[in-house]
């Protein structure tokens, strides 16, 4: 395979997926794992790319959760409703603010009986607008900023501190067997960092596009997941079997 097609390949797997690990291009290219290494160096020198510990992202710092909320929409659909079958009535649920843990505010507006702690306007909007009254919403207070629509900084954490939850169901921009979850943002992984830390089980929610990736900062090491939901073409990637032997139970959705 000549360089110049590569590179559009690799163009076109970070325009589809926003972040892409090494093994993900080894394997849809064909190719050793050093020259991806090459291409990826060179791909960062003419400003294209970013790299990341296992893989590369976009140079921007990732898509708003407006315009992530409209990829890969039916495994993140399916995602959500699995997440939403573990809980049950009188549950303290954390949420935290992501495209996935969106989608998940809609299939828990279904339900009732539960308390919703999140720093996500989105999340909050969507129980809100339920209107049943079935469920209490807490909006955690904070400053507001950066790409994700959601609180963020030492308020947040702070009231965080404040409740113990039963489960936290947070989103990550990436997650491996080594790494853990991390996310790009460099504001809200304080808050995924806080939200594990306060609740009694961790429940991780990620489609295949977030396997084996490594992004800026780290905050959940995976003997720390209790649950990772994610979709059936997890498993054909080459991160997965480390990250399922790593984790308590992978539910794939």
């Amino acid at each position: 395979m000549w360089q110049e097609e590569r590179y559009q390949r690799i163009r076109a797997l970070l325009s589809s997926l926003q972040q892409v690990s090494t093994d993900r291009i080894v394997g849809e290219l064909g190719v050793s794992r050093e020259t991806v290494r090459r291409d990826l160096l060179e791909l960062e020198a003419m400003g294209e790319l970013r790299r990341v510990h296992g893989g590369a992202v976009p140079v921007h710092s990732g898509p708003p959760i407006t315009g992530r909320v409209h990829t890969r929409v039916k495994d993140k659909r399916a995602i959500a409703r699995a997440a939403a079958g573990l809980v049950t009535s009188g549950q303290t649920l954390f949420l935290d603010a992501g495209s996935t843990t969106s989608m998940l505010a809609d299939e828990l507006a279904k339900l009732s009986g539960l308390t919703l702690i999140t720093n996500s306007f989105d999340v909050a909007l969507k129980v809100g607008a339920a209107g049943s009254g079935a469920n209490e919403l807490i909006m955690l207070g904070g400053s507001v900023g950066g790409p994700v629509c959601a609180t963020a900084g030492d308020i947040t954490i702070a009231e965080i501190h404040r409740y113990r939850a039963d489960v936290a169901l947070v989103s990550p921009g990436g997650v491996d067997a080594e790494c853990g979850a991390t996310s790009y943002d460099l504001r809200q992984p304080e808050v995924a960092r806080a939200m594990p830390a306060n609740a009694k089980q961790r429940i991780l929610l990620a489609d295949f596009s977030k396997i084996g990736l490594c992004s800026r900062v780290s905050y959940c090491e995976v003997n720390r997941i209790d649950h990772l939901i994610t979709n059936t073409n997890a498993q054909k990637q080459p991160a997965f079997a480390a990250l399922k032997a790593g984790v308590g139970t992978v539910l794939v959705a």
